[in-house]
């Protein structure tokens, strides 16, 4: 077969393997919050049906089964992103994320194995990237509903329910991510866990920040008594007034925000303007010795400048 056919046959090839493998990835997590619940509802048959259950769930959140500590932490970073991660899908995603970027290494720097290794550290930097925002996202979903999963507990303390049953209705009238991960919570309480180790697998699970006062304020209260729903109560104002609080210096760093974005693209729109009118225009300095020096220092001006903007629009309170 000719070359200049078989390099787009399998680039094609490539492109269509990772849009079926991502297209069914996406489809499977967004069925996960409720095949969860129902799954869990289902295995309520049997107290070793409900155990076996919520080990296999547990286990779905990860990608190998090891006692070594970074593995260890790896999973629980792959858990705090709520996705059900498939080893064969994600191989998969990657081989064809793999193929499609060495095609456009291999324009840019030439094929060898030079394209192949950036093709593969992108690949792995895309996956990377895409399951950072996920875990943003729903970290971000979780603190929102955080104050009302909070007087939910609170009411349900007030009325006389043990702490395990709050949980339990945290667990059914709040919706995902809260929904399943306080149900799991509440059914490893029943099965005969310590409260302080089933709320410490709850922040390890979820490692939302704002949760951990939660935590700590039923480790407190187990230990030293008082109050509960008086703590809780006080605890739901203040995540309320942070809230507030981070959207208003959101607002007032808007400015900053889109400042910084336009600034930081501004060069490379302006390069790839000028190529697209006047492929010609750059040609006599492309060999010029400065070239890569002058790169180099704009691209290091760049990164330092815009690691002061985002020291400047992002505050910690």
């Amino acid at each position: 077969m000719n070359e200049a056919l078989l390099i787009p046959a399998l680039v094609f090839a490539a492109v269509l393997c990772a849009v079926e493998a991502l297209f069914w990835y996406l489809t499977q997590s967004r069925r996960s919050s409720a095949s969860i619940n129902r799954r869990l509802m289902e295995s309520r048959t049997t107290q070793r049906i409900r155990a076996e259950e919520i080990d296999a769930l547990r286990a779905r959140r990860g990608l190998l089964d090891s006692e070594y500590a970074l593995i260890r932490r790896c999973n629980g970073y792959l858990a705090q992103t709520g996705l059900d991660l498939d080893r064969r899908v994600l191989a998969a995603i990657l081989v064809a994320m793999s193929a499609l970027l060495f095609f456009i290494w291999a324009v840019a720097i030439g094929r060898g194995p030079a394209a192949l290794a950036l093709a593969v550290v992108s690949a792995a930097g895309v996956i990377i990237a895409f399951l950072r925002a996920a875990r943003q996202r729903r970290l971000a979903r979780f603190a929102e509903l955080l104050p009302d999963t909070i007087d939910v507990i609170v009411r349900a303390v007030r009325v006389g329910y043990p702490l395990p049953a709050a949980l339990e209705l945290v667990g059914r009238e709040m919706p995902e991510p809260v929904a399943s991960e306080f149900r799991k919570t509440a059914d490893e309480i029943q099965f005969g866990q310590d409260l302080r180790t089933a709320v410490d697998n709850l922040y390890s699970r979820v490692g939302q920040e704002d949760l951990l006062f939660l935590i700590l304020a039923i480790k407190v209260q187990s230990q030293t008594g008082g109050s509960l729903a008086d703590i809780l109560s006080r605890l739901s104002r203040l995540l309320r007034n942070r809230a507030k609080l981070a959207l208003k210096i959101r607002a007032l760093s808007a400015d900053g925000r889109i400042s910084a974005l336009v600034l930081s693209l501004m060069p490379f729109l302006l390069f790839g303007g000028i190529e697209l009118i006047s492929p010609s225009y750059f040609g006599e300095i492309r060999d010029n010795p400065i070239i890569g020096p002058a790169l180099i220092y704009g691209v290091l001006s760049l990164a330092v400048g815009n690691f002061v903007m985002y020291r400047m629009v992002n505050f910690k309170f």
